[in-house]
């Protein structure tokens, strides 16, 4: 079962191209799908809120990667990045625990 959910919200800049926007995140999503541990990652809509949310095996897994993606971030985050208001970004780290 994941134990790790990584989610991030966020509005985009004025005047950004939509469809150049999701081909970074495409290319973005591939590059995390090579990362140790991760499962999957979606890209949601609401209104002019955008979020990503991926999930990840272990919280471990999902660590390394938040830590190693902001101390070397990718030609592919940093293109991302370009289209991003960080004014509104905002991101949450949730541990998924199995007390079914």
């Amino acid at each position: 079962m994941p134990q790790a959910v990584y989610n991030n919200s966020y509005k985009l800049k004025k005047g950004t191209s939509v469809p150049e926007f999701r081909i970074a995140v495409d290319n973005l999503f591939k590059q995390i799908a090579k990362a140790k541990g991760h499962i999957s990652s979606t890209l949601l809509l609401d209104g002019d809120t955008w979020a990503d949310h991926s999930v990840w095996e272990t919280m471990d897994d999902l660590k390394v990667f938040i830590n190693e993606a902001n101390a070397n971030p990718s030609e592919l985050s940093l293109a991302f990045y370009e289209f991003l208001n960080f004014n509104t970004c905002k991101s949450h780290v949730y541990s998924v625990e199995d007390n079914w």
